[in-house]
């Protein structure tokens, strides 16, 4: 199905101007990466230490009579969580110390004392502690500079080290902004938010390299046409590849944000935003960055 026909767009052209904006972007998310370890970002029990339990009780619950309960016993931090299920409940406290499992005890006191004619039962508890917060941290942190330092070495042997690094810079432009957003809007920092981020790598990067393998078609078979005619030619070309890969990416996020439950929620946000950060980025990042290395002369591939 043929849904753009043939382009002709000059995508190099508005280069100063995606660049501008992606600087902001970037920024942002660099803001949002140092506030982490500093303990300014929102972030989860898994970095920063505390307990999560799920209840399930036997009726529904009201979540706003919930947050007024704990409250009045001392758990004024506790954040609610409630399902599409009215009978499940997701309590999470942040503490950096203390007795954790004294906290989990005390929720469950507090919920048998408030609701007698309402018995629930836990289906999960996870407890963190400060040490394994920040190590956990340090764990994500190495997990995200490991991955992009896969993909300078695969791309830079596939195409040549001008390629991975604008790769690399179009992969971190993505993970920085899709950071930075989710920083502005206080979304909470977990493992699953760190998961999508390396998922959204990948993903990012299969987008990158189709973009870059039709310029290094194009540079073989247009030899004689200048640099940037040949990138916004070969961008051109595989514009409508790289949309329609994203559209129908995009209708599995938009699907598992509506049916997917609160648990996955954050996880599909993040791949959503991620998605279309990274479709932006293959076009207007990465392959505008091959003009800008060596001022745009020299040639692009090993003969």
């Amino acid at each position: 199905m043929d849904i753009l026909g043939e382009t002709n767009i000059d995508f190099l052209g508005k280069r100063r101007i995606a660049f501008v904006v992606s600087t902001i972007l970037v920024l942002v998310g660099l803001v949002a990466v140092i506030s982490i370890p500093l303990g300014r970002a929102n972030l989860g029990t898994d970095f920063a230490g505390g307990v999560a339990i799920q209840f399930r009780f036997e009726r529904p619950v009201e979540i706003d009579r919930v947050r007024k309960i704990l409250g009045e016993k001392g758990f004024e931090d506790a954040d609610l969580q409630q399902f599409a299920e009215a009978t499940k409940l997701l309590v999470r406290v942040k503490r950096s110390g203390g007795d954790l499992r004294g906290i989990s005890k005390g929720i469950g006191e507090v919920f048998t004392e408030a609701f007698p004619d309402n018995p629930y039962t836990i289906d999960m508890v996870t407890e963190v502690g400060p040490t394994v917060g920040r190590k956990l941290q340090k764990d994500a942190l190495w997990a995200v500079g490991l991955s992009l330092f896969g993909i300078l070495l695969y791309v830079a042997w596939r195409f040549e080290l001008r390629f991975g690094v604008a790769a690399v810079l179009a992969t971190f432009h993505d993970v920085l902004t899709v950071m930075g957003i989710l920083y502005v809007i206080n979304k909470e920092i977990n493992l699953l938010i760190v998961t999508a981020l390396l998922t959204l790598a990948g993903y990012s990067l299969t987008d990158t390299v189709v973009v870059f393998d039709r310029i290094r078609e194009n540079v073989k078979k247009y030899a004689k046409d200048g640099l940037e005619r040949i990138i916004n030619r070969s961008i051109n070309e595989v514009l409508r590849r790289t949309l329609v890969t994203s559209l129908t990416t995009l209708l599995v996020l938009v699907a598992l944000l509506i049916m997917g439950g609160e648990v996955i929620h954050d996880f599909s946000f993040t791949l959503f935003v991620g998605v279309l950060v990274g479709t932006y980025s293959s076009i207007f990042v990465a392959s505008p960055f091959l003009i800008l290395w060596r001022g745009g002369r020299g040639k692009l591939i090993r003969e």
